[in-house]
């Protein structure tokens, strides 16, 4: 498929992203127009990336990580993820961005990317399909070193309760949860969503307060999932070498919260999982496979 090519000058500002975004939801909603629901064949991209050395510095602090000359995967995400949210926060995107749950990450990072290294960044969605409790669609963004193609992160996003065509049946019901052998438990404090946000701009309101979670449908705010994918890499992904992670979100971390975090080893492998111990609920479950 041949994608229209939309060139930024730089990585935009997240919070401009979010306020666009808005606009286009109350726009569409006063003039009670139905979008189609078409993904537009459109790809950002953004050269001559350089990683902030004070906001990295702070990540490694905030989620525990190895201080080395080398970018931890997740920080790569957050310094990047603004090209995708561009694309979803543009005026020919189909669906709201604001209140769309973030299901899944699968990501190759396919070799160590030096704290100085100049990046090239393509952002794009795809795979728009149906989910039983809405439409989900894939956001991919692709990091280059000249040419050479050095992690690709592909983001899976729901939108509750909206549906190209007809709802689909529901499955059946999960299977219940047997938690691993408990290796750690974090302590989440009610400001852990602003502080991540400080660190990479992510200022979704969700996140930030009680008040701007429970407007967007939240019990209370909650905690990013990409803090928690990186709080996990911190004690599983590997110091050298290239890898292949995936994290997938079952149930939001309330903040305050305690979550209770497990690893297996098998081999090459890693799996993880965090969960609600005192409710026997998982958060989430991911592995780390090396290269």
């Amino acid at each position: 498929m041949s994608r229209r090519l939309v060139p930024l000058d730089a990585v935009p500002a997240l919070p401009r992203l979010y306020a666009e975004a808005v606009a286009h939801q109350v726009r569409n909603q006063l003039s009670r127009s139905k979008t189609e629901l078409v993904l537009p064949e459109v790809e950002h991209s953004v050269h001559g990336v350089v990683a902030d050395q004070s906001r990295l510095e702070a990540y490694q602090q905030l989620v525990g990580d190895t201080v080395r000359p080398h970018l931890p995967s997740v920080f790569i995400h957050g310094t990047v993820f603004p090209v995708a949210m561009s694309v979803l926060a543009a005026r020919d995107f189909p669906l709201p961005l604001l209140g769309m749950v973030h299901l899944s990450n699968q990501v190759e990072h396919l070799r160590p990317v030096g704290v100085d290294e100049v990046l090239a960044v393509r952002a794009w969605t795809e795979k728009l399909r149906d989910h039983q409790a809405g439409t989900q669609l894939d956001v991919v963004c692709e990091v280059s070193v000249g040419t050479e193609i050095v992690w690709v992160g592909t983001s899976t996003y729901l939108a509750k309760g909206i549906w190209a065509g007809q709802r689909p049946e529901r499955r059946g019901q999960r299977a219940e949860f047997v938690p691993p052998r408990q290796t750690g438990a974090w302590r989440l404090g009610p400001g852990t969503g602003r502080e991540y946000a400080a660190v990479l701009g992510d200022y979704n309101p969700i996140h930030l307060g009680a008040l701007p979670a429970k407007a967007l449908g939240m019990k209370r705010q909650i905690a990013h999932g990409m803090f928690l994918a990186g709080k996990a890499l911190a004690q599983t992904a590997p110091l050298e070498g290239g890898y292949h992670w995936d994290i997938v979100f079952e149930a939001p971390v309330l903040l305050p919260s305690t979550v209770s975090f497990g690893v297996v080893t098998t081999g090459k492998l890693l799996s993880f999982e965090g969960w609600n111990a005192k409710k026997g609920r998982r958060h989430f479950q991911g592995a780390v496979r090396a290269l």
